[in-house]
């Protein structure tokens, strides 16, 4: 078994050149390939900050996702408190050889494992030592950033925390995504030619762009169609707190409640507005359409 380690949050491109080097590495050796993930991700396990972060993956997502890319097992260890003192030896011997049968460890170029992990050399050295074979991967930087930026899920999360997410979607190799089941809303949308479909999603960790409008990809009843999303609190229909998720789309009216939905996130419109009245969002709304309609023939 050749290994790979790692939380691997959103299965970026970076990622994913760790994960095709590993998926080629067992073939040319006639063995099988294995990604060791955790979950939950180690922050909200170790760190008074974990409230705070959000994931661009769930790990059905993220299991699916290693699955599509080639890897024949996918094994999930639940980080606690007691695995997260493990040292890297302690790793390496009773989980990457003892637990898992591995005889080589493919390393990203910033891999950390154990509670006394030194450099990704250091780690290469101690797993040559105990005799796993080891395969080095250098990293990915992204040619559509500011100063040639190395891809990190954190840099990934700081993007669609700013509405980047045509950003994101270059860091990721795919357009970023939300899953949920479609809820009862106010129906206003309706009132005003613009009948939207909320969701809640189904991983509350899951992390939501920044609120404003975006063009997005529907995925609902196996279908595929368009519509614009807004991400925010609603601001002309009355005070409120609660953020809501809710999608307009495009030539498209079916009762979809208790159904899922995806969104896939495509462009950021604008900011998410208060207008003075219901006439001026009506306004507004047949404009982000317009837009929308605009950016998908550009896109095809």
């Amino acid at each position: 078994m050749i290994i790979a380690t790692g939380f691997f949050d959103g299965v970026h491109l970076g990622h994913r050149q760790v994960i095709g080097q590993l998926v080629d590495a067992a073939r040319a050796r006639g063995d099988r390939s294995m990604v060791v993930t955790f979950w939950p991700h180690p922050r909200n396990v170790l760190q008074k900050d974990a409230m705070n972060l959000r994931l661009l993956s769930s790990l059905d997502e993220k299991k699916k996702m290693l699955g599509a890319l080639g890897v024949d097992v996918v094994q999930v260890v639940d980080f606690t408190r007691e695995f997260s003192r493990l040292t890297t030896e302690e790793y390496l011997r009773d989980y990457v050889i003892g637990r898992f049968g591995g005889k080589a460890i493919l390393l990203g170029y910033d891999n950390k494992m154990g509670s006394n992990a030194g450099s990704t050399e250091d780690i290469a050295a101690l797993a040559s030592s105990m005799g796993l074979d080891v395969i080095r991967c250098g990293e990915v930087r992204s040619g559509t950033l500011d100063g040639e930026l190395a891809i990190s899920s954190t840099r990934i999360r700081d993007s669609l925390m700013l509405g980047k997410v045509e950003d994101a979607s270059k860091m990721l190799g795919y357009d970023y995504s939300l899953l949920g089941v479609v809820v009862a809303g106010n129906r206003l949308g309706r009132t005003i030619g613009f009948p939207t479909a909320n969701i809640q999603l189904y991983e509350p960790l899951k992390l939501i762009p920044h609120r404003g409008v975006y063009l997005v990809r529907v995925e609902t009843l196996g279908r595929m169609l368009y519509g614009m999303c807004n991400i925010g609190i609603r601001p002309t229909v009355g005070p409120g707190s609660a953020l809501t998720i809710e999608t307009n789309i495009f030539d498209f009216d079916e009762d979809i409640y208790g159904l899922d939905l995806r969104l896939s996130f495509l462009r950021r419109i604008r900011s998410e507005v208060r207008f003075a009245s219901l006439e001026l969002l009506k306004e507004q709304l047949s404009m982000d359409r317009a837009r929308c309609e605009e950016m998908l023939h550009s896109l095809k």
